[in-house]
């Protein structure tokens, strides 16, 4: 199904549809819902809304002016027009960064929120980051090519997503992370490089009611290379906060 938000067509799916108390499951940058098929297979008995997020998956293509607030706003447009009120919350990556702003501003709707190796922690810069930064700026200003600098995600995406993307990832969200109360469970490959640990024990600091389980040899999709232990411990919070 397909909903509009300010003149976007975001793509959405309810599956097993039983009540309107879902778990959103918010994917990360450059995949789409799917991703989640098997986690929502595993919990045959709970509900899941499934989003995908603009430009990905089968959403609108072309965007203009988003930001992380944007996607924030939408999720809570698109809650309201299904008639959700209360709703708990698996994010991955990118969509951990949505997920701690909807927890902190709107915490009347989010019951529970699982954060799996999720972003919106500043990162620790090296020597060599600054570097790139730095050959980046020179080459601007005197005119030369920049094409092949930056990460794959953000050489993948036309001018105006750059534009999304950097906005997105300078975002520090550590404030949201602190004010985020709701029962929270942070699940982390062990071997995660695009968020390491180090940033799922901020996190696990940062929000006072939660608990980090670390899913060994297990990197940055964690619930894809260990599907069972995954799906076990999200399965166990879940019991215990009922």
């Amino acid at each position: 199904m397909f909903y509009s938000y300010c003149g976007v067509k975001v793509f959405y799916t309810y599956k097993n549809k039983k009540s309107l108390e879902p778990t959103l499951l918010l994917h990360g940058w450059g995949v789409d819902s799917k991703i989640f098929d098997s986690v929502c297979k595993s919990f045959p008995e709970k509900s899941f809304l499934c989003i995908d997020f603009p430009p990905f998956g089968r959403s609108q293509k072309k965007i203009e002016n988003f930001n992380i607030y944007t996607y924030v706003a939408l999720v809570m447009s698109l809650c309201e027009h299904l008639g959700i009120s209360k709703c708990d919350i698996i994010a991955h990556s990118f969509g951990g960064r949505i997920a701690s702003i909807l927890a902190s501003v709107k915490c009347s709707l989010v019951r529970s929120c699982i954060f799996v190796d999720s972003a919106g922690i500043k990162p620790k810069r090296n020597l060599s980051y600054y570097y790139k930064v730095y050959k980046y700026k020179l080459l601007k200003k005197l005119g030369k090519s920049t094409l092949n600098l930056g990460s794959k995600d953000y050489l993948e995406l036309d001018e105006n997503m750059k534009k999304t993307f950097i906005s997105i990832v300078n975002e520090d969200l550590t404030p949201y992370y602190r004010n985020v109360k709701c029962p929270s469970l942070i699940v982390w490959g062990e071997k995660d490089k695009e968020t390491p640990m180090y940033m799922a024990k901020k996190i696990n600091k940062l929000v006072i009611n939660s608990r980090l389980e670390v899913i060994k040899n297990s990197g940055h999709f964690c619930f894809l290379t260990n599907p069972l232990q995954f799906n076990k411990i999200i399965g166990k919070f879940w019991e215990e906060i009922e």
